[in-house]
């Protein structure tokens, strides 16, 4: 399996910016969920638990970055936040760095740069060795990756390496659309028809797995990937 190395809320409004940062950052290893305006990126993450780390443009539509980092910092006070912005003023950096903000970058800069500061803030947090959390909450089941076992009540079931790579991933993005894509890079090496069916009998085996508990559905979103959703209410 190709280990993410974390997994990045990335906040930018500039359409062409925003996919190039998407397509490098995930080339370099890291799962990427972009959103286009302050307000959506707010939403994403309250949704998501799992992110590690927070790149948010500044001027923004809806929600500017400022009382974007502001809202996550009411959250979550350790996450990583790093600021991009044409913004690059003394005063402007200032006002960055009193929202939450750990780094700031002023664009244009050098993507590799980014990288190495977002590899820097994982390691500095403690969340840059890509290790598997001991367990997760799925419902009524116990999710331990490690030991590749699902507990329900007294009952223990050991699964298979893909099954368990699989039901992680899904997990990182739980109640959101795990791009089949991403799955398929990540897990099969390759996205070809054999590795999709392959897929699609892992995702099934899954289904089987969690039937125990009503409110836990894994849908099929045609081309797009697939959604673990969970009804926590």
């Amino acid at each position: 399996m190709h280990r993410s190395k974390g997994a990045i809320l990335l906040v930018e409004d500039e359409t062409n910016f925003g996919s190039v940062l998407k397509n490098y950052l995930e080339l370099s290893g890291y799962e990427v969920d972009w959103a286009q305006d302050g307000n959506v990126g707010y939403a994403r993450f309250k949704q998501n638990p799992n992110y590690q780390i927070c790149l948010l443009d500044v001027m923004m539509p809806y929600k500017d970055g400022l009382s974007l980092a502001r809202d996550i910092r009411k959250h979550n006070e350790e996450i990583p936040i790093i600021f991009l912005t044409a913004k690059g003023e003394k005063e402007d950096q200032i006002e960055g760095y009193k929202a939450g903000a750990d780094d700031y970058l002023t664009k244009p800069f050098d993507t590799e740069i980014l990288l190495y500061k977002v590899q820097n803030l994982l390691k500095r947090v403690g969340l840059g060795s890509n290790e598997m959390p001991e367990e997760l909450p799925i419902g009524v089941y116990t999710f331990k990756p490690e030991l590749r076992s699902l507990i329900f009540a007294d009952h223990q079931e050991r699964l298979s390496p893909k099954e368990s790579q699989l039901l992680l991933l899904l997990c990182q993005h739980m109640n959101r659309v795990t791009p089949r894509s991403v799955a398929l890079r990540q897990i099969w090496g390759q996205d070809d028809y054999f590795s999709k069916r392959s897929m699609d009998v892992y995702i099934a085996k899954l289904r089987k797995r969690l039937a125990k508990d009503l409110d836990i559905d894994i849908e099929n979103l045609h081309s797009e990937g697939y959604i673990l959703k969970v009804n926590q209410s």
